[in-house]
């Protein structure tokens, strides 16, 4: 599980076992996670984030997206 960025509280990070599935990004903060899509930037699923907080970070994730999709690809060799 490496996190491939740091944005104040929140962790971005990939699970090794995600590799057959569409590039997407973890987003972690203490016990809450949540999943977005790359290209283009959907949340796919969120575990205990409020609204105003996943609308936060949806624009972290457009903000880094670039960044996020090279990471992907570069971990994962596509």
């Amino acid at each position: 599980m490496p996190t491939v960025l740091e944005d104040g509280p929140y962790s971005f990070i990939f699970f090794s076992s995600d590799k057959g599935e569409p590039p997407h990004i973890h987003v972690k903060r203490e016990r809450r996670i949540a999943k977005f899509w790359l290209d283009p930037v959907v949340l796919a699923k969120n575990r205990d984030f409020p609204g105003h907080e996943l609308n936060r970070i949806a624009r972290l994730v457009v903000r880094h997206e670039q960044y996020l999709l090279e990471a992907w690809h570069e971990y994962f060799g596509a």
